[in-house]
């Protein structure tokens, strides 16, 4: 289990302070934000941080005429799974319903994903994850072979089966969440995922039709050249686990490389985007 640090971030004026904070803190590694009254929430790996990046961030706010006002929290690895259990809720989509093993027959309406997610992430709640599912939707994903990047819980993975997928390769590079998606994958009755253990250098295969990667913007942006080359001609990327002020960037690294902007979404300033290899 992996150690992370919170930093808090009070600012004045919040607004659009909020926003350069995410995009910044984004550009020091952090990889996940909460944004609450007033202030924002980041997280990084402790192993990852950088304690002159406090100062670096304060300078950039003072410049800016913002007022900024720094707490760092150190957050003890978890069990997340005891977490979950104590809030967990399900998940009702239009076509799909996410519940957990002690959810009763009414939740469990139309297309029903049961997950356990232990340590591992991906259990619906997040909005990337409700954006990529609904993204799925619309989606011909029959007799595709799939690659599903940070697969967490395997909740992308597992969706992908129901809808249709042939094969698909569940990668994440914590030994907990590829035992989990396992789990899952069998709780599920899937037969055609593959659950692997690494990152995208872990993945030889170049005949991916659709490849699903809900990770960070960090990650996103070091991967895409090779989720590139990981495609057939005209295959699909799809994208999440970053924020709306995010897109612009990410939108120019993938063109750069041959990609075309097929459809965007949005729920609560987090985005999804749909990519076609050119």
């Amino acid at each position: 289990m992996i150690d992370y640090i919170e930093l808090q971030l009070t600012l004045t004026p919040f607004y659009p302070a909020n926003e350069l904070a995410t995009v910044w803190c984004s550009e020091y590694g952090f990889e996940s934000f909460l944004e609450e009254a007033h202030s924002i929430k980041a997280y990084i790996p402790k192993a990852l941080f950088d304690p002159s990046v406090i100062q670096a961030l304060q300078d950039r706010f003072s410049a800016q005429g913002i007022k900024s006002i720094c707490v760092l929290n150190e957050i003890p690895a978890q069990n997340w799974n005891q977490v979950w259990e104590e809030s967990f809720d399900p998940v009702l989509l239009e076509h799909l319903s996410i519940v957990a093993p002690f959810h009763g027959a009414e939740y469990r309406l139309g297309r029903v994903i049961e997950i356990e997610p232990k340590m591992s992430f991906g259990t619906g709640h997040h909005q990337t994850t409700t954006l990529m599912c609904q993204a799925m939707e619309h989606l011909s994903l029959a007799d595709n072979v799939i690659l599903d990047m940070g697969t967490g819980t395997g909740i992308l993975a597992i969706n992908a089966e129901q809808l249709g997928a042939r094969r698909i390769i569940a990668v994440d590079i914590e030994p907990w969440s590829v035992e989990n998606t396992r789990e899952n994958a069998q709780r599920n009755l899937c037969t055609r995922i593959e659950a692997r253990e690494g990152d995208i250098l872990h993945v030889t295969e170049r005949d991916f039709d659709l490849i699903l990667a809900n990770i960070n913007r960090n990650v996103l942006l070091r991967h895409i050249e090779a989720y590139y080359q990981a495609l057939i001609d005209d295959g699909l990327l799809l994208l999440s686990g970053f924020f709306t002020t995010d897109v612009s960037a990410i939108q120019a690294a993938a063109e750069d490389l041959g990609f075309k902007l097929i459809d965007t979404y949005e729920k609560e300033n987090w985005a999804c985007m749909l990519l076609k290899k050119g």
